[in-house]
């Protein structure tokens, strides 16, 4: 399948790790001119050929914005920012209140920041595209971090919104959420719930992880951050016109609507 997509302008936030980057490759291989935007420099040799990197953080908007302007109009925007709290909230009241407000500011606040500051392009330009990454817990309310689960709802909710507010103007606007993918974020859920257990109950990553892909997902097995770059390719060419508000599982079968 050609996608058509060389010589369009992307802006991936998040490039430098896990789908993010991979995204950013993704779009690279399709001969597009890749901009990224990501909290930390990476090392050198980790970093996407022809990936032109800014180092900012998606809770300021001012941060954003200017980004946004320096870059002028572009094609297609996707976030792909994720953080948890970085604790096991079963139950949420083993949390404080306290613990909510980073995550809703990365997750959901951060991502308001990008649709506003390249909003008035999208519409001058009355085409392109914009790409939200959530997650499964966004959909099944998991109770393992629940800031992070709300906050994904909530995207995915504004996703919802933006694409009904951008529609008459040719602008498409989806959400990718991912199952269990071996990424940073997927480690810390891991980290987070060994916390607190005696030495005899505590488990590697790999035998916990294994275990709960057997549990919940139907196919059983990993996703990788490459399907999701395939998916926003797909998603960003002419092949998905007529693809706008909707969330996109890559989950194994976790989360199946009737």
């Amino acid at each position: 399948m050609q996608l058509n997509l060389k010589g369009e302008r992307v802006v991936v936030f998040g490039a430098a790790h896990g789908i993010g980057k991979a995204i950013a490759e993704g779009f690279l291989r399709e001969g597009c001119e890749v901009q990224g935007f990501d909290r930390a420099e990476p090392p050198p040799a980790t970093t996407p050929h022809g990936l032109h990197l800014t180092v900012g953080d998606v809770t300021a908007y001012d941060q954003v914005t200017a980004f946004a302007d320096r870059l002028g109009t572009v094609d297609h925007v996707v976030f792909s920012v994720g953080a948890g709290s970085g604790r096991f909230g079963f139950p949420f009241w083993k949390l404080e209140p306290a613990d909510w407000k980073k995550v809703l500011e990365i997750n959901l606040t951060g991502a308001v920041h990008v649709a506003h500051a390249f909003a008035p392009q999208f519409v001058r330009a009355r085409k392109g595209s914009l790409l939200f990454l959530v997650s499964v817990a966004g959909q099944i309310g998991s109770q393992t971090d629940p800031p992070y689960s709300a906050a994904k709802a909530g995207l995915i909710n504004f996703v919802q919104c933006a694409a009904k507010d951008f529609a008459p103007y040719g602008v498409r606007v989806n959400a990718l959420s991912p199952g269990m993918v071996k990424t940073d974020l997927n480690e810390s859920v891991w980290r987070a719930g060994q916390e607190g257990l005696p030495p005899g109950e505590r488990r590697e990553y790999e035998a916990w992880a294994s275990e709960k892909i057997r549990k919940v997902s139907p196919l059983g097995r990993w996703q990788t951050p490459e399907e999701f770059a395939s998916m926003a390719t797909f998603l960003a060419s002419e092949h998905a016109r007529n693809i706008t508000g909707q969330t996109l599982n890559i989950d194994g079968g976790q989360v199946m609507h009737s």
